[in-house]
């Protein structure tokens, strides 16, 4: 597959060399010329541009281009850069680093595929580490192992049990948990799942449609 990365700080790093390990086709765009020279040197290929600029992003490829991921610390550079890959028939995942009102997350969730929160995992992995759990998630990604979130609709089959009795297909598991946009964090033992509450989960990357499809209660999960 081929994936356009906007942004070559530490998130694009890390998901461009996990992209490029598994042998997909990765094209780097940032404005910073030394980002660019050193994505250059680690053997990706890279346009130096604006990332919310249509020119740049068909320089990148994005016509041919599986999926953009807007991963840049400006949240309207990762929006327009979305929006731009969405014209195009692209996948759609967009980085917020801060937490943002409720009606500011509804408007971006409602036209992009899927939303990241780095500072959020971090945190949730910290807190896990200081309380003497193993966390490890963004650092053991590999082609077996991706992450993603999922938000509870009000007719999941979900709601109203504990997040720990969630069985999810496969070795797919639950890692974090929030609720109303709030910030994730491990699920407790008694922690129960609410309409609009959201998780994250780990899993074969294969196995995502069907996770999110018995998470959300499709008749054909």
């Amino acid at each position: 597959m081929k994936f356009v990365i906007v942004g070559y700080g530490r998130v694009g790093i890390r998901t461009a060399r996990i992209l490029q390990s598994e042998g997909h086709e990765v094209v780097i765009v940032d404005n910073d010329p030394v980002k660019v020279e050193r994505a250059r040197e680690t053997g990706f290929e890279t346009i130096q541009g604006d990332g919310n600029e249509e020119s740049v992003l068909i320089d990148a490829g994005i016509e041919s281009a599986d999926a953009i991921g807007g991963l840049t610390g400006d949240l309207n550079t990762n929006f327009t850069a979305c929006m731009i890959g969405k014209e195009f028939g692209c996948r759609t995942v967009l980085r917020i680093d801060a937490d943002y009102r409720e009606e500011i997350y509804e408007k971006y969730a409602a036209d992009v595929d899927e939303i990241i929160y780095p500072e959020r995992l971090g945190a949730a992995g910290a807190k896990t580490a200081l309380l003497g759990g193993d966390f490890n998630v963004l650092a053991d990604l590999t082609e077996q192992l991706s992450v993603a979130s999922i938000r509870i609709p009000d007719d999941s089959p979900f709601v109203g049990k504990r997040v720990v009795e969630v069985d999810l297909p496969g070795d797919a598991r639950i890692y974090a948990h929030g609720k109303d946009h709030k910030p994730m964090t491990i699920p407790l033992p008694q922690t129960e799942i609410e309409p609009g509450d959201s998780v994250a989960i780990m899993a074969d990357p294969g196995g995502l449609d069907d996770i999110r499809a018995t998470l959300r209660g499709d008749a054909s999960a």
